[in-house]
């Protein structure tokens, strides 16, 4: 959904020190094809010795039960770390922090797609409507970050076309 040039999640990887695990998920992709490709991935990462992995699911109850049940029996601990953290609060701490990010992704039935490609800034908490949560955990936006404090450097991106497909309306970064 974030809709994020291969290039770029590896670049965000190295920036970041962590290895990336690449996942092909087609399109389009049935519940039972993602569950095989998901299971298969999981029996990659226990040959791996992984012990944990970490989702950053904030509140959605139905998404984090699934997660859970999907880990289960693997010997693989699914972690949570931002579960519970107010969305306004995370917001803000994002942009306080330093995390500098850009939407990708709009679901126009949620959000005006004016905000596409918009970045995730001060300005755009201050604009976003009442009813769209402030991180997108509804699915109303998703975005790429292209510098962290934790990062070694900030990946260059420049801003691509914006297009709509299939009932969304992406940005690409370049």
């Amino acid at each position: 959904m974030h809709a994020v040039r291969l290039r770029l999640l590896k670049e965000q990887a190295k920036q970041i020190g962590l290895p990336i695990h690449v996942i092909e998920i087609p399109f389009p992709c049935s519940n039972a094809d993602y569950e095989r490709i998901m299971t298969d991935f999981i029996t990659k990462i226990q040959a791996d010795n992984i012990g944990a992995v970490a989702f950053g699911d904030l509140y959605l109850e139905d998404i984090r039960d699934y997660r859970i049940a999907q880990m289960q029996g693997t010997g693989i601990k699914p972690i949570f770390p931002c579960w519970g953290i107010d969305t306004k609060n995370l917001s803000q701490e994002i942009i306080n922090i330093g995390i500098k990010a850009n939407i990708t992704c709009i679901d126009p039935k949620q959000i005006s797609s004016d905000f596409a490609g918009h970045a995730f800034n001060q300005k755009l908490l201050n604009t976003l409507p009442s009813q769209v949560d402030h991180c997108g955990e509804n699915g109303e936006f998703h975005t790429f970050v292209y510098d962290s404090p934790d990062f070694k450097n900030p990946i260059n991106i420049t801003q691509g076309e914006t297009i709509e497909r299939d009932g969304f309306v992406f940005t690409d970064w370049q």
